[in-house]
């Protein structure tokens, strides 16, 4: 298998990037934020208790959500790759990700970081409320989200860079020309592995 992480902070384009992924290489988009709701709605025991937390405000505890996750992931062990969305968000996170997925020999091949200047990112960010109408996305809270992915989430970069799986994107273009450059990383990776497999 071949996994990816697609990187970045809010507006950076994530979500779209990730459809476009699986559309041509057939990878399973595991997000988690759908894994959670998917348990609430089927009134699982884990999902009454996630809700639990949800309606209080509160995070939903990581050993739940890797938990959830890493049974998803091992569902889909037959085919091409995984792309993860939404978790990890932590370096503490990623740490545990990172061991539970090795011991099954299904490790995280590359993480991609989409590059996106920060006044780029209000735009979009912006734009997205206005069209759609999420609620979440008034200016109080976008700059709480970027606090948040500063403080938590940014780190992940540097402990992905030491073990060499980061690969640094520009999300300046369109959505088609940031594509073309994920799509040929993501080529160049795949035959690397494949010919490290072979050796």
């Amino acid at each position: 298998m071949f996994n990816i992480i697609l990187f970045g902070p809010p507006g950076a384009g994530k979500g779209t990037q990730s459809l476009n992924i699986v559309k041509e290489f057939r990878f399973v988009h595991l997000s988690t934020g759908n894994i959670l709701r998917d348990l609430i709605q089927h009134n699982t025991a884990t999902g009454q208790l996630i809700k639990k937390f949800i309606d209080r405000g509160n995070l939903v505890p990581d050993d739940i959500v890797l938990r959830e996750l890493f049974s998803e992931a091992l569902k889909h062990q037959r085919k091409p790759g995984l792309i993860f969305d939404g978790f990890p968000r932590t370096v503490n996170q990623a740490e545990a990700l990172d061991n539970m997925l090795e011991k099954k020999g299904i490790p995280v091949s590359m993480v991609i970081s989409l590059e996106v200047e920060q006044e780029e990112l209000y735009r979009r960010i912006i734009g997205r409320s206005v069209d759609s109408g999420r609620s979440d996305d008034v200016e109080e809270v976008i700059r709480q989200r970027f606090v948040t992915y500063e403080q938590e989430t940014l780190p992940l970069k540097d402990y992905y860079h030491s073990s060499g799986r980061l690969v640094e994107v520009s999300g300046m273009a369109s959505v088609p020309e940031v594509y073309e450059l994920i799509r040929e990383e993501i080529k160049s990776h795949m035959q690397a592995s494949k010919r490290r497999s072979v050796v």
